[in-house]
């Protein structure tokens, strides 16, 4: 009896033994399997960050190319900016000296409006309210500071060339005169500044312009067919041809003698 109690006693520390062993094997694979996970995992985030740092990688090397494509548009403008501002320091020089013209021009031109003023009191008198009315409006203009100095020389300059067209030209217009204290509507013949001549509408009145005299002299009939064809060329109602008008020679000076 006590024989078959001894073998009952191994088999049950033999079963305690071998309970322990199970329980660590188990316990060791479960930590083994935990740290394979754990190591997927890491390893998952190791993957991860490298993609994350080979993004950031490419971002950085597109931004230093970013930078360095800035860095030169920037010197190319400011290398514009530096061209603009020295433009505009020229500028400035050149509106400065524009400046200087103009208070020198100025002189210039009022005494030029001055000369043609006196000219056209001076000159046989055509056309006079049309001539004075241009001299009026350049006074104005002179005295009108949104004028630029250039505009104001091309109107007197323009001017002057009026002016001069008349000595190469012939007109005839209507005009009103005084005869003998009563108003008459006449017809005038310019023919250059040679001549100024004027006839009535019935051709009983013919006189001339003496320049010494300042007035308007009696015109010997004999002339009028000549001025009723002075006056249709004038009027381009007949070709240009000679024609004889009388005219005051020139006075011959002692000094010219």
């Amino acid at each position: 009896m006590m024989k078959k109690f001894a073998l009952v006693g191994s088999a049950a520390l033999m079963a305690l033994a071998v309970t322990p062993a199970s329980a660590q094997f188990k316990a060791a694979l479960n930590e083994s399997t935990a740290a394979v996970e754990e190591g997927a995992r890491s390893q998952q985030r190791i993957n991860e960050l490298d993609d994350q740092a080979s993004e950031l990688l490419g971002d950085y090397r597109a931004a230093l190319k970013q930078r360095d494509v800035l860095r030169r548009f920037n010197a190319s403008r400011a290398r514009e900016v530096e061209n603009q501002l020295a433009q505009i320091r020229g500028l400035e020089e050149d509106v400065e000296n524009i400046e200087g013209l103009q208070r020198a021009v100025l002189p210039l031109l009022e005494e030029m409006l001055g000369q043609l003023e006196a000219f056209v009191a001076a000159d046989i008198p055509f056309l006079s309210q049309e001539r004075n009315d241009r001299i009026a409006r350049l006074q104005e203009v002179m005295t009108d500071s949104t004028q630029t100095a250039a505009s104001r020389y091309n109107l007197i300059m323009e001017a002057y060339q009026i002016e001069n067209e008349y000595g190469r030209t012939m007109d005839s217009y209507k005009g009103v005169v005084d005869n003998d204290g009563q108003e008459l509507t006449v017809e005038f013949l310019r023919i250059g500044r040679l001549a100024l001549i004027y006839k009535s509408a019935d051709d009983s009145i013919l006189r001339i312009y003496n320049k010494d005299t300042g007035q308007f002299e009696n015109l010997d009939k004999s002339f009028m067919q000549e001025v009723r064809r002075g006056i249709r060329m004038a009027n381009e109602q007949t070709p240009p041809d000679l024609l004889q008008i009388p005219v005051r020679a020139p006075e011959v000076t002692a000094a010219a003698q």
